[in-house]
């Protein structure tokens, strides 16, 4: 995709990992307006190297290609607590802000989402061990997204790195509060459907939610379908595509609360990739005159959640308000209580 068409700022990160002060000031401006206007990002040069993130995406398709029932071999605890190990297409449904159990259970029955997913932590997270397959269903495969991990990590702390300088957070700025890196590996496949289904919202692959921690990096492949919302105009929602070289991040509803707002948790949704136009998807019609559905191809994404540590409280930061202009707009929370809140609206108990 031509960055000149994506309305999500581009922006080498290399400068601030490799930088001087002046170049790594600069950099944190151009995070901290991208998160205030659009609340997400394109990073490029960002640490991640291009073979392990085309590693992840050949072990994620190892993975989803194994038979249910060895999948089922690492599967998802009920509920929401325990955020690990696999989870089957129509277990998970993702809502915005929807917390009525009986309503979840009607979502979940009338428009699952039509998608499956692995979860992993870090290997030191008491609170979460992880659930793997059993190495001699998939040999290799923890191996790799354990190593995956830490890469994800070190780019975490980075951009905590940089938030800290575009708010003046004194040092060590705002990297302890996640020094336990509790955060969570996600690999994600959209299995085909046809493109009529999604349309008339008999299913969906996720619908339009924002993120509930800190901050999302997302890796995902050419397929497309990602859209973010216009913050200015609801409703409005524009293709966010892969950008090669490039990794996605966002903000989570925790960090926009920690910034009073400052910066935005903006509303995203996975749908009908763009190459599928509006006028293929209706049905098209043969030579023979009979009708062929559109098929949207499988997609798969990689995205990695952080959020701050357990008992770290969620209170706006300073230089985020001031009691005349710009006063307090949330109470306080604990990073744990507030994640576990949405955690338990996206898995029957």
């Amino acid at each position: 995709m031509s960055e000149s068409k994506s309305p999500i700022p581009v922006v080498d990160f290399g400068r601030f990992l490799n930088g001087g002060k002046e170049e790594k000031e600069v950099v944190a401006r151009q995070i901290d307006d991208a998160f205030r206007n659009v609340g997400f990002v394109y990073l490029r040069n960002h640490g991640v190297g291009r073979g392990m993130v085309d590693r992840c995406f050949d072990w994620s398709k190892k993975f989803f290609d194994l038979p249910l029932d060895t999948k089922m071999l690492a599967p998802h605890p009920p509920g929401g607590s325990h955020h690990r190990g696999y989870s089957a297409p129509g277990l998970e449904k993702v809502t915005q802000h929807q917390y009525d159990a009986n309503e979840l259970a009607k979502l979940r029955q009338d428009m699952p989402d039509f998608k499956e997913s692995f979860e992993s932590g870090n290997t030191t997270d008491e609170s979460q061990p992880n659930i793997w397959l059993p190495e001699e269903k998939l040999p290799g495969f923890r191996s790799f997204m354990e190593s995956f991990f830490p890469e994800c990590e070190n780019l975490v702390h980075g951009i905590l790195d940089a938030l800290s300088i575009a708010l003046k957070v004194p040092e060590p700025g705002l990297s302890p509060t996640h020094s336990e890196s509790l955060f969570q590996l996600r690999i994600l496949h959209y299995p085909s459907i046809g493109a009529d289904e999604l349309r008339k919202n008999k299913r969906s692959r996720i619908n339009a939610h924002s993120d509930f921690g800190t901050l999302t990096l997302l890796f995902q492949d050419s397929v497309g379908g990602l859209e973010v919302e216009d913050p200015n105009k609801p409703g409005n929602f524009k293709a966010a595509p892969a950008i090669e070289d490039a990794v996605l991040v966002n903000i989570g509803d925790l960090m926009a609360r920690w910034s009073n707002d400052r910066w935005r948790s903006t509303v995203h949704r996975v749908g009908i990739p763009p190459s599928i136009n509006t006028s293929t998807v209706n049905p098209n019609v043969n030579t023979e005159g009979k009708r062929e559905e559109v098929t949207v191809p499988d997609r798969y994404s990689i995205p990695f959640f952080a959020t701050a540590n357990m008992d770290t409280i969620i209170s706006a930061l300073p230089g985020c308000w001031d009691e005349e202009s710009n006063p307090k707009k949330y109470e306080d929370v604990t990073a744990w209580g507030y994640v576990q809140m949405r955690m338990a609206a996206l898995y029957d108990a």
